[in-house]
């Protein structure tokens, strides 16, 4: 690209504008931290050839500085490798870096360490903006020398994600808008926020250009923009995302493009949510909270036009046909589809139980009552609580606020299973009472994403009770998140392991995509040669995990999985994902 000393949007009289001409941004959204690096220019390529000429992506705190102050933008979080990619490709980038991304992603992209600090999250309070302000100094200057005036391909940069839905801090979006300006951010600045004229209003700062999401409501849009401000959906919901104990969600090809052509015959532009899902790798994956918490499944294809593994369906062809008008020559050849491996099985052979399992951490902080996983600085994942018990004939074990999920043992032997939003309570041994040490393996199933309780902690954040008084003396242990689990002597393996670890090995001639499904799996995490694939959960819908070509080697493979609840027969290699039933969902 050439150099330029304007910005490459404008816009006059609710007309787009590219370097003085009228334009149409035809976007589509795909996250770099959702895809193997190794895959990042085999789906832009796939994007751009669906007619896109512009790739949007939002940048996720939380994943670039999990540590605070230790900021990661190597590998997997090499962004500006991402945005330079889609440049050589031809495509412009639009990027969404706001504090708050939201996306079905763990705490909306914010740091654990910081939602556990404070409360007023995406607000001018000073600590809010202090640990924004560092994040900031690190990330921007990265993406301004990326921008369209210095011969990158980024041409906008939104302020603020929906906060109209959230809240009314005018003098924090007026902080943040400024804090770009200052870094050196000069293209086009936006803002996103829902349809009712209350989110606009709330959601809008000045010198930034607003813009909408919605699934369908293209006259609804119209009716909000103000005169002098373009049509942009950017994020027009092609699909939907799913949670654990729902159905997977679709979109139908002809509901979805109905809706896209509507807005580019009203001279609109569009960026489709999501135009390639990609996955919750790890424990990435977010949560909703409606009555109850909804965590969100280890998939995030999102029925995109261009699937999980990159297979293209419908939406994609409807899309290049609906995008190619407003192309000057042809469009870049469609892709060959993905190599798949072949169906196969190995036999899990279990390693050992939960709590032995748990027990290889080391004990760590103690203190009089339970520490929550922010105080603990555990950022996701499974933290083990022990204190020593004494109880009466009769008596019961509470938990009041347990976030998420507990398995109890007292001395070593299950008790049962506390939920959050289900059983709070376990009756304790009725044998004239007597005492041990009791277990809590607890898990955080994910964290909040969207709404009110953004930020809200993990882990025990009242007490223990047993009958009515508080169990004191507590010992910490946590399970390290990303790494594989930790070693267990063969002798610690029971005969008969209801619950744990347990691993199979397949052989591979030929890496390649799969998809992986664990039979008889209840609650389990699942490792690849090392690498946290994600969640397998009996309550459904998604029955297989996507296992990418580069997680693969050639011959043997090792996969482990910890399961809370049962153990696994087998792991299987399926030519076809399997997402579970489905049902239509357009969104508002």
């Amino acid at each position: 690209m050439t150099e330029t000393a304007a910005p490459a949007l404008t816009y006059a009289d609710g007309v787009l504008l590219r370097h003085g001409k009228p334009f149409r941004m035809l976007s589509g959204a795909v996250h770099y931290f959702r895809i193997h690096p190794d895959q990042w220019e085999d789906r832009l390529r796939r994007l751009a050839a669906m007619g896109a000429n512009t790739v949007d992506t939002y940048i996720p705190w939380n994943f670039h500085e999990r540590t605070e102050g230790h900021r990661d933008f190597t590998g997997w979080r090499d962004a500006e490798r991402f945005i330079r990619l889609a440049g050589e490709i031809g495509l412009d980038v639009f990027v969404r870096p706001s504090p708050y991304i939201c996306a079905e992603w763990s705490n909306g992209g914010i740091p654990f360490w910081l939602s556990g600090r404070t409360r007023a999250l995406r607000t001018s309070d000073p600590v809010f903006l202090a640990a924004v302000d560092a994040w900031y100094d690190d990330l921007i200057p990265r993406l301004a020398a990326l921008q369209t005036v210095h011969g990158g391909p980024i041409t906008a940069i939104q302020v603020e994600n929906e906060y109209g839905s959230f809240g009314s801090d005018r003098g924090y979006l007026e902080h943040l808008h400024d804090g770009l300006r200052a870094r050196g951010i000069t293209e086009l600045l936006t803002t996103a926020d829902g349809t009712t004229a209350d989110m606009v209003r709330n959601g809008s700062v000045d010198g930034a250009m607003g813009s909408f999401t919605f699934g369908t409501g293209v006259a609804l849009a119209e009716s909000l923009r103000t005169p002098e401000q373009p049509l942009l959906c950017a994020e027009l919901w092609g699909g939907w995302f799913d949670h654990w104990g729902e159905q997977h969600h679709v979109r139908s090809a002809a509901s979805m493009a109905g809706t896209v052509q509507e807005l580019l015959d009203a001279g609109g532009s569009v960026s489709l949510y999501m135009a390639h899902g990609g996955t919750n790798f790890g424990l990435w994956a977010g949560a909703n909270h409606d009555g109850a918490l909804q965590p969100t499944v280890t998939s995030y294809d999102s029925d995109a036009p261009i699937g999980e593994d990159g297979s293209l369906n419908d939406k994609f062809h409807a899309l290049r046909a609906a995008f190619a008008p407003f192309h000057d020559g042809e469009l870049p050849p469609i892709p060959d589809p993905p190599r798949r491996q072949p169906a196969a099985s190995a036999p899990l052979r279990a390693i050992a139980s939960l709590f032995d399992v748990v027990h290889t951490a080391p004990a760590g902080a103690a203190a009089p009552m339970p520490l929550t996983f922010e105080e603990l600085g555990a950022e996701d994942g499974l933290v083990v609580y022990e204190a020593p018990v004494t109880f009466a004939p009769g008596e019961t074990l509470t938990i009041d606020e347990l976030h998420d999920r507990a398995v109890a043992y007292l001395d070593g032997v299950r008790l049962g299973v506390l939920e959050r939003d289900g059983q709070r309570s376990l009756a304790l041994p009725d044998d004239g009472g007597g005492s041990g040490v009791l277990t809590l393996v607890v898990e955080s199933q994910g964290r909040v994403n969207y709404g009110p309780r953004t930020g809200e902690a993990k882990g025990i954040l009242a007490g223990v009770r047993i009958g009515r008084r508080f169990a004191h003396g507590w010992t910490h242990r946590i399970l390290p998140q990303d790494a594989p689990m930790l070693p267990v002597s063969a002798d610690a393996v029971p005969a008969a392991p209801a619950d744990g670890l347990s691993e199979a090995l397949l052989e591979v001639a030929d890496p390649a995509d799969a998809w992986l499904a664990v039979p008889g799996a209840a609650n389990a995490m699942v490792w690849l040669n090392g690498f946290l694939l994600g969640r397998l959960r009996a309550v459904g819908p998604q029955v297989t995990l996507y296992a990418p070509a580069p997680l693969w080697r050639t011959g043997r493979n090792e996969i482990r999985i910890l399961d809370t609840d049962a153990i696994g027969s087998a792991v299987e290699i399926r030519e076809q994902p399997d997402f579970g039933p489905v049902e239509e969902f357009i969104g508002s």
